[in-house]
């Protein structure tokens, strides 16, 4: 089977879906491998290295994909006049790739129309089998890693205590909301930068998580769980929301940082720190806005920009992956390989929709929605059918 790896074309977007070192482990598998020319260049992967692994550089992505039993990206296949990628994949190709389906739902109904068998990374389940191929906890590890330097970059003291010359500077107090993967991250490195780390999370369960990072947990008694399994949350009821809104207004009040995280199944960003709450905030604390991709935690978010209110900045970067284009690719090369050759025999990948990873994973197949989530968002859309 030939695999194709394509240039990412998004804007900004400097990662590879497939490194050098990936692709020799596939070609012992049995696997043929072309990369689109450049593929791998932002993220200091050069041709040169593609082909002292085995794999064929080549020029015309059109033709490299007609070619290909299977596609690897990043992000959904490119739809765009001039290069819309779904168009030159043939009945059957497989796409494996971080679609984020339920905000890219204009992608899944051209990938079911051309009969393409859709695999969407970032539904792989959270299990123990299936962590090594979960690439959205490892980009998520990085998300809570950079963010934790781009807050002691941006804060305007030190993070740690210091015994100076000139007298003692406190720690920095860093409150983390979220304790899921870019959470618990955020917190391990901000407690290794110094900071006195104080996190929450509406899964009461994380607390020893938290607590074994270094962080002080803090949270609210609920009502009803907020665990939906599989290290996700769920949205609150309106009472529980009412007890988490006092206890983050609280501790904002006592913050130099603030980094959120908080996504509700791992996709969409809950609203919670409100205008007020920023306006209670010191002057020159900082809230680091890791959600915005998702939309933004914060009320005054602004994806991908920086604002001011009464001294308090709020930082909402995007695709912070992206920044460590190189570890980033290296991390989602390697979950891509353990897929792939999970269900590889004799030199061909398997589907098995009876398998439960491949089977949560699943989103398009013989010209069909397979994923449950994603059909309903989009019969609530008016783009499906229920």
């Amino acid at each position: 089977m030939k695999i194709a790896v394509l240039k990412e074309t998004r804007p900004g977007e400097r990662r590879v879906a497939l490194v050098p070192e990936s692709c020799q482990k596939l070609i012992k598998d049995g696997y043929t491998i072309g990369v689109e020319a450049g593929a791998g260049g932002s993220a200091f992967f050069p041709d040169a290295a593609y082909r002292e692994a085995g794999a064929a550089v080549e020029p015309d992505p059109a033709a490299l994909v007609r070619s290909a039993d299977i596609v690897l990206k990043v992000h959904p296949p490119a739809t765009e006049s001039g290069r819309n990628e779904i168009q030159w994949m043939r009945p059957g190709t497989i796409v494996l790739a971080s679609i984020m389906p339920l905000k890219n739902l204009d992608v899944v109904p051209a990938l079911a129309a051309a009969k393409v068998t859709a695999f969407s990374t970032d539904a792989i389940p959270r299990t123990t089998r299936a962590q090594s191929m979960d690439t959205l906890s490892a980009m998520n590890s990085i998300i809570g890693y950079k963010g934790a330097l781009i807050a002691a970059t941006e804060l305007n003291r030190y993070f740690p205590m210091l015994m100076t010359a000139a007298g003692m500077v406190f720690p920095a107090k860093v409150f983390v909301i979220g304790a899921a993967v870019a959470g618990l991250q955020a917190i391990a490195t901000a407690r290794r930068l110094g900071a006195n780390v104080v996190a929450t999370d509406v899964r009461p369960e994380v607390k020893e998580q938290i607590e074994s990072v270094g962080a002080k947990y803090v949270g609210i008694e609920l009502k009803e769980s907020a665990s939906t399994g599989g290290g996700y949350a769920k949205e609150l009821s309106e009472d529980d929301k009412a007890k988490q809104h006092r206890m983050l207004a609280e501790q904002l009040t006592q913050s130099d940082v603030v980094i959120t995280t908080a996504l509700i199944g791992g996709v969409f960003a809950p609203t919670l720190i409100t205008a007020e709450m920023v306006r209670s905030m010191r002057p020159g604390s900082i809230i680091v806005d890791l959600a915005a991709d998702g939309g933004g935690n914060c009320e005054l978010s602004r994806p991908g920009e920086t604002v001011e209110v009464q001294g308090v900045r709020i930082l909402a970067p995007l695709n912070v992956p992206s920044t460590m284009p190189t570890h980033a690719s290296l991390l989602f090369s390697r979950n891509l390989v353990a897929f792939l050759q999970a269900f590889t025999k004799e030199k061909t990948f398997r589907i098995d929709l009876g398998n439960d990873i491949q089977q949560a994973c699943l989103i398009t197949y013989d010209g069909k929605v397979a994923h449950g989530r994603t059909n309903e968002a989009l019969v609530k859309a008016g783009k499906g059918v229920a």
